[in-house]
């Protein structure tokens, strides 16, 4: 029997052909991850649920920081452009010294109003995925990279310009990451790396003091359906223990969010029939033959996902309206558009960051590194070791809180479709406070929205998997309405 085909979608899915010496990409860590919901070592996936009477923290590590900022400031990135009016600063924090791990961050400031503007904390998903080449690098970032992967030009609609943002690359491994102690990497799981990040964030916060005071969001897209409120759930238990505020957290938004595994393999498919990617039969084989809550998938569901598969061809899943990549070294280098984004961007990071001078500029520690730095680790699906099946609990917990929860999903990605993140907040029974309709940019609708009480659900027209590449400036309003705390204009 082959593989579900719906394994095969329920990532962020470039299918890029990488060099040899590069390791995968986000379609490859999520799909190995997931490949486990449906074999016998099912046992990695366990609910959130059973962490919460034993997950305590007493003791947070904390390190002296002094000097630290004014040493990791950047000078200047290799071949960034003129007229740059922000700070820049990158490199490591401690989060357990016994085993020396130590998680890699870039951090913009704003050009203008950094010392009022509120703090971001943004996560790539995978798991294992780097928020330094995905999020910065190619998303919501100050710059992109060039075809020549030697100069850099600059994003007109980067979050910075509304907030001061941390781009993390965590758990340890991924990016420029790692521990001393081998070992760690194949101990990696959610409740660590959302222990290892409120580790860092303390830390972080020390080091930049002055930032202490600032309202503090945190943000993702894919895994970070897991990431963001596995991190806010540790943010909200700490301040219990301690009684006081130490990170002054006043919301989340996630993207196309990876929330509950069974809800996104049936939404996968009903995506690709309303999008007529795949036939009637096919999508009425799915919906007869296939149990998504069944480890013991049936033979028939097997040729019904397979059949899925092959009708809807080779696309580019993450937009299944946007080109593939069609690599090549040999050709003259591309230069970049905001307004259209160029599908091998990760092959363009990918060289940039490995280049030497970009390391040194970055205080990027290579000989501490298992492998160079790649788009995505060497984590298999064998080796995380623990993640809920739902994160609705979790979210269910951070809205009790009064925490603002922004879901968000660019609706031309298949791979954690819109379909899912709908049908997850309808498993939630929240009361609508604000009807659906639709919200503007440049007097062009730019999405959906639809408020709940506690949540915020909007969508953003003509995005693909990673919202903020695909529509730059149709994220930045909605993103600066969720800072404000108010629905994207609607007119």
């Amino acid at each position: 029997m082959k593989i579900k085909a719906s394994l095969w979608f329920l990532i962020c899915c470039y299918l890029l052909a990488f060099p040899s010496n590069s390791v995968a990409n986000q379609r490859d860590r999520l799909r190995d991850f997931t490949s486990l919901r449906t074999s016998k070592n099912a046992t990695v996936f366990e609910s959130w649920e059973s962490h919460d009477t034993t997950r305590s923290h007493a003791s947070v590590y904390v390190a002296p920081q002094d000097g630290l900022m004014e040493a990791d400031r950047i000078v200047s990135l290799p071949g960034q452009p003129e007229g740059v009016e922000f700070n820049q600063y990158s490199g490591y924090v401690t989060v357990d010294p016994e085993h020396g791990r130590a998680l890699f961050y870039y951090f913009v400031e704003s050009p203008h109003n950094s010392s009022d503007n509120p703090l971001i904390l943004w996560l790539n998903g995978g798991p294992g995925c780097s928020s330094l080449g995905y999020g910065a690098m190619e998303e919501l970032g100050p710059f992109r990279v060039n075809g020549d992967s030697k100069t850099l030009y600059l994003n007109d609609y980067a979050w910075n310009n509304v907030a001061n943002v941390i781009f993390l690359e965590s758990p340890a491994g991924v990016g420029f990451s790692y521990s001393n102690t081998t070992s760690d990497y194949d101990k990696n799981g959610d409740k660590r790396t959302a222990e290892d990040a409120y580790t860092f964030l303390i830390n972080w916060l020390e080091r930049f003091p002055h930032y202490k005071t600032h309202d503090f969001f945190i943000t993702g897209e894919s895994y970070g359906g897991h990431y963001v409120p596995e991190l806010a759930d540790t943010i909200l238990r700490q301040k219990k223990i301690a009684n006081q505020t130490i990170i002054n957290l006043k919301g989340i938004a996630i993207g196309n969010a990876y929330i509950e595994t069974d809800t996104n393999e049936l939404a996968t498919y009903d995506y690709f029939w309303t999008h007529a990617l795949n036939s009637d039969e096919t999508h009425a084989a799915i919906h007869k033959f296939c149990n998504f809550s069944n480890d013991n998938v049936s033979e028939e569901c097997s040729d019904a996902t397979d059949a899925s598969s092959d009708e809807s061809g080779s696309i580019n899943n993450y937009n299944i309206f946007a080109p593939v990549c069609n690599y090549n070294a040999s050709v003259a280098p591309k230069l970049g558009s905001i307004g259209e984004f160029d599908p091998c961007s990760d092959y363009y990071v990918y060289h940039y960051l490995n280049r030497p001078d970009v390391q040194k500029a970055l205080h990027a520690n290579v000989t501490a590194l298992p492998y160079e730095w790649t788009n995505c680790s060497m984590f298999s699906g064998s080796s995380w070791r623990d993640a809920p099946l739902s994160m609705l609990p979790t979210i269910k917990r951070i809205i009790s809180s009064g925490i603002s929860v922004w879901l968000y999903s660019g609706d031309t990605d298949s791979a954690v479709p819109v379909t899912s993140t709908r049908y997850s907040i309808n498993k939630l029974g929240l009361p609508v406070q604000s009807s659906w309709r639709p919200w503007y940019t440049n007097d062009e609708v730019g999405g959906y929205v639809v408020k709940y009480k506690g949540l915020v659900f909007a969508t953003v027209r003509g995005a693909g998997h990673e919202v903020p590449s695909y529509q730059p400036e149709r994220a930045l309003t909605m993103f600066s309405s969720f800072l404000q705390g108010k629905l994207p204009p609607s007119s």
